[in-house]
């Protein structure tokens, strides 16, 4: 399932040592209240998402909030993106 890789890339990317995806919920905001991330996690998170579903985001684009306000949005993202 699409939701469960993107808690796993999160928790190592981020190498949230003390967090199970079972401890992130799918559609709690990653920033601030929710999981807490921050700017730099961001980044971070781009890059592995870069990396390994070869998608491309721009810090300037509108929709890239929108895309990581949750784990179902980032993964409604990727299979957007994703080739077939």
């Amino acid at each position: 399932m699409l939701e469960q890789e993107v808690k796993e890339l999160i928790i190592e990317v981020l190498q949230l040592e003390d967090i199970g995806a079972v401890d992130i919920d799918t559609d709690a905001p990653l920033f601030g209240d929710g999981l807490g991330l921050d700017s730099i996690d961001a980044l971070e998170l781009g890059v592995a998402l870069q990396k390994k579903y070869g998608i491309s985001l721009s810090a300037d684009a509108n929709d890239t909030r929108r895309h990581f306000a949750s784990v179902r949005s980032l993964a409604a993202m990727i299979a957007s993106h994703r080739k077939t």
